[in-house]
C-alpha cells in the first residue's frame, strides 16, 4: 500500500493523485477532458511534422489516464511506433511513459517497470552524448521516469528500490531548482520510511518538505504538518502530536481543503482516543464523516466509520457500534478496500460474539475471512510480481555492469593511446620550452643592459639639473650680496653650506642608491641656501618616521627638483611668507616621501605660466618620474608619485601636496 497524506490506500484508489507527481501537472485545465481531446484530435489533423504528431499523439494519450487506460495504451502506442520510425528519441521516451502508466492502471507491473526502464535508458544516453538540444528537458523527462519506478516499487512494496529511484529524481530536481516537485519527493520518501517504521527518518524528510513548502508559499504544507503529528503520535509523543495538528487546522481554515481537513479530523480523533478523550474523539470523527460525506469521499468516510464503530464498542454502546462498522464495511466493499473490509468484519462478528447472537458473528466471520484470503492472495500475487521485477531489475544491473566493463576497458586502452600522445607532447613542450628559456634569457639580459643604461643615462640628466647655471649663479651672487650687507662671517657660513651641497651633489651622484639620510642632509643645505636667496620668504622643516632603518636607501637627488617647484612657483608668487614641509615615513611595505607647501597651489602656478611672456620649460618633474619608471621596471616594484591642490575651508587653492611611493630599498642592496 502506498501511505499518502495519512491515509492507508489501494493503489488504484489513488492513481490520480499519483500521476499527478508522474506528469507534474502545475494546474488544472478548465475545459472539459473531452473539449481537450477534441482540441488535440483538430491540431493533429493540421500537424506538419512527425515530431509534431508523436507530441499530440502523447498528449492524447496523456489525457485517457484518468478513466481509459486502454485507449490511453492505444495513442502512446502509435506515438511509439512513430517515434521510433523518425528516430525522435526524446519522444520515444515519452511514449514509454505513457505507456508505463497505462500499465500502472492495468495493474501490469512488471510491464510498467519495463516501459519505465525503456525511457530511463534512452534518456540517461542522451545526456551522455555531446549533441543533445535541450539537456533540461530531458533531466526533468527522467526524473519522471525515475518517480515513476519509485512508485512502481513502493506500490509492491519494494521500498529499498523505491527510495533508490526517489533520490534519483530528487537530486534532478534539486538541480533544476523545482522546489514545488522536490516538497512532493521529500514527501513521498518520508511516506515509504514511515510505512517502514522509520519514524525518525520520516519525520526528518517530512521536516524538509514543510521548509520548502513554507519557503515557496506552498499552502499544502498543512498536508505535511499533518504527516509530521502522525509521526509524533506513533513515537508516544502525544503533546507535540497535538500541537502539529492544530498548527494544520489552522491552515486548513485560511486555505480550504476539505479532504486534508477530513483526514485531519480523523488523526485528531485518534490523538484524543489514544488519550482517552472519548468525547473529542467522537465529535473530530463525527468532523470527518460529515465532511468526507459532503464531497462523496467514500475511502475516508468509510474510515471514520470505522473508527466511531470501534470508540463506541470499546464504550459498550454495540447498536451503534454495530451501525458504524456495517456501514464501513459497506462503503469499503464498494470501492474495494479489501482491508477496512476485513477490519470491520472481524469487529462486527466480535460484538455478534459477545452479545450471544452466534448465527450473525458466524455469517460476519466468513466475510473477514473471504477478506483475509483476498487480501493474501492479492499479497501472493504481488509477492510474485515483485519477484518478477526485482529479476528484470537484476537482469538490467547485469547488463549495465557488462556494457561499463565494455567502456571501461575502451576508456583503457584509450586511456593508454592519450598518454603516449601526453608523454610525446611533454617531450615536445619541454624542448620548446627549453628554446623559449634560452630565448627569454637573451631578452631579459638586453632589457637589463638596455635598464642599466637608462637609468645612467637619467641620473646624469637630474645631475646636470642639479647644476643647472641658473641656481650655481643666482646662489653665487645671494652670497655676494650677503658679504656686502652683512658681513663675512656670515657669508662665509652660507658659503660653506654651497660648497657642502655641491660636494655632497658630487658625491651621490654616482651612486644608485644613497642613505636617507644623507637625501635629508642634502635637502637641508639646498633649503637654507634657497631661503637666502630669496630673503627668508619661508620655513621649513623636515620629519623622519623613527621606525625607518638607518640602512634604509633611495635614489640620490630624487626630491630636490619638487622642493625647488615648490619654492619656486608656490611660494615666490605668493609674495608673503610661506612654509613647507618634507616628511619620510613608512606604510604598507613602502618608502612614503611626503612634500607640502603653502604657496598659490597647482592650478594657479599652471595658469601663471601659460600667460607669462617669457615660458620657461622646467625638465624637472618629466626627467623625475622617468627615473620612477626607471626604478620600477629595475626592482619590479611599484613607484609612483601623485600631485595634489590642497584647498582651504572655502573651497580656495591653499598649498600643493606631492606624495612619492617608493619600494624600501637598503643601501647595502
Amino acid at each position: 500500500m502506498i501511505n499518502l497524506f495519512g491515509y492507508n490506500f489501494s493503489f488504484m484508489k489513488l492513481l490520480k493523485f499519483l500521476l499527478l507527481f508522474i506528469f507534474i501537472v502545475v494546474a488544472t485545465p478548465v475545459f472539459s477532458q473531452q473539449k481537450v481531446l477534441d482540441s488535440l484530435f483538430v491540431a493533429m489533423k493540421n500537424a506538419t511534422t512527425d515530431k509534431e504528431k508523436v507530441t499530440l499523439l502523447n498528449e492524447i494519450a496523456s489525457e485517457y489516464i484518468e478513466n481509459n487506460p486502454e485507449k490511453m495504451m492505444e495513442y502512446a502506442q502509435k506515438a511509439l511506433t512513430l517515434a521510433q520510425k523518425k528516430e525522435l528519441r526524446v519522444q520515444e521516451a515519452d511514449s514509454w511513459l505513457n505507456i508505463g502508466n497505462a500499465n500502472i492502471m492495468m495493474s501490469r507491473y512488471t510491464d510498467a517497470l519495463m516501459s519505465f526502464s525503456n525511457s530511463q535508458d534512452i534518456l540517461e544516453k542522451l545526456l551522455t552524448e555531446n549533441d543533445t538540444i535541450n539537456n533540461a528537458e530531458i533531466k526533468s523527462a527522467l526524473a519522471r521516469a525515475y518517480g515513476s519506478i519509485g512508485i512502481v516499487c513502493s506500490e509492491q512494496n519494494n521500498y529499498a528500490g523505491a527510495l533508490e529511484y526517489y533520490f534519483k529524481a530528487l537530486k534532478i530536481y534539486q538541480d533544476t531548482k523545482q522546489e514545488d516537485i522536490v516538497s512532493r519527493l521529500y514527501n513521498n520518501i518520508g511516506i515509504v520510511y514511515k510505512t517502514s517504521k522509520e519514524y525518525d527518518k520520516a519525520l526528518d524528510y517530512f521536516r524538509k518538505a514543510l521548509e520548502v513548502q513554507r519557503k515557496i508559499g506552498d499552502n499544502t504544507s498543512a498536508i505535511t504538518i499533518t504527516n509530521i503529528g502522525n509521526i509524533y503520535l506513533a513515537q508516544d509523543k502525544n503533546d507535540r502530536a497535538l500541537q502539529s495538528y492544530n498548527e494544520a487546522l489552522s491552515i486548513f481554515k485560511e486555505h480550504e481543503n476539505k479532504r486534508g481537513l477530513g483526514e485531519l479530523y480523523n488523526n485528531l480523533g485518534n490523538y484524543y482516543s489514544k488519550v482517552g478523550n472519548t468525547i473529542d474523539a467522537e465529535t473530530n470523527y463525527k468532523n470527518a464523516l460529515e465532511i468526507f460525506d459532503s464531497v462523496g469521499e467514500k475511502y475516508g468516510a468509510s474510515a471514520s466509520l470505522a473508527f466511531l464503530g470501534n470508540l463506541y464498542a470499546e464504550q459498550g454502546r454495540s447498536s451503534e457500534a454495530l451501525d458504524c462498522l456495517k456501514r464501513s464495511s459497506s462503503m469499503a466493499e464498494e470501492i474495494g478496500v479489501l482491508e477496512q473490509v476485513e477490519d470491520s468484519e472481524k469487529s462486527i462478528s466480535q460484538l455478534y460474539e459477545k452479545k450471544g447472537n452466534y448465527k450473525d458473528a458466524l455469517l460476519h466471520y466468513k466475510k473477514y475471512t473471504i477478506a483475509k484470503d483476498s487480501i493474501n492472495n492479492a499479497e501472493n500475487i504481488k509477492n510474485m510480481v515483485r519477484e518478477e521485477m526485482n529479476y528484470e531489475m537484476e537482469r538490467k544491473a547485469a547488463l549495465q555492469k557488462t556494457e561499463t566493463e565494455k567502456r571501461e576497458a575502451i576508456y583503457k586502452e584509450q586511456d593508454k593511446r592519450h598518454k603516449q600522445q601526453m608523454l610525446f607532447m611533454g617531450v615536445l613542450v619541454l624542448l620548446l620550452f627549453g628554446l623559449a628559456f634560452v630565448v627569454y634569457n637573451r631578452l631579459q639580459l638586453k632589457k637589463t643592459l638596455t635598464l642599466q643604461r637608462d637609468l645612467a643615462e637619467y641620473e646624469q640628466k637630474a645631475l646636470h639639473l642639479q647644476m643647472n647655471p641658473h641656481f650655481v649663479f643666482n646662489c653665487l651672487g645671494s652670497i655676494s650680496s650677503f658679504i656686502v650687507q652683512n658681513g663675512t662671517d656670515s657669508a662665509i657660513k652660507y658659503l660653506s653650506k654651497f660648497s657642502k651641497l655641491m660636494r655632497l651633489t658630487l658625491e651621490y651622484s654616482k651612486e644608485s642608491l644613497i642613505p636617507i639620510d644623507k637625501e635629508i642632509e642634502g635637502l637641508q643645505n639646498y633649503l637654507e641656501l634657497e631661503q637666502l636667496r630669496f630673503n627668508q620668504m619661508f620655513d621649513f622643516s623636515i620629519t623622519k618616521d623613527p621606525n625607518i632603518e638607518d640602512d634604509m636607501a633611495m635614489p640620490p637627488l630624487l626630491l630636490q627638483p619638487f622642493v625647488e617647484n615648490a619654492i619656486l612657483h608656490g611660494i615666490v608668487p605668493k609674495k608673503e611668507k610661506g612654509r613647507i614641509t618634507v616628511d619620510f615615513a613608512l606604510a604598507n611595505d613602502k618608502l612614503v616621501c611626503t612634500i607640502i607647501d603653502d604657496g598659490i597651489g597647482f592650478s594657479k602656478s599652471k595658469e601663471l605660466k601659460e600667460n607669462s611672456v617669457t615660458v620657461h620649460k622646467s625638465m624637472a618633474l618629466e626627467i623625475t618620474k622617468k627615473r620612477l619608471e626607471v626604478i620600477q621596471a629595475f626592482t619590479s616594484r611599484t613607484s609612483q608619485v601623485d600631485i595634489k591642490e590642497l584647498l582651504n575651508e572655502n573651497g580656495e587653492p591653499s598649498g600643493t601636496k606631492i606624495i612619492l611611493n617608493l619600494p624600501i630599498q637598503y643601501a647595502s642592496n
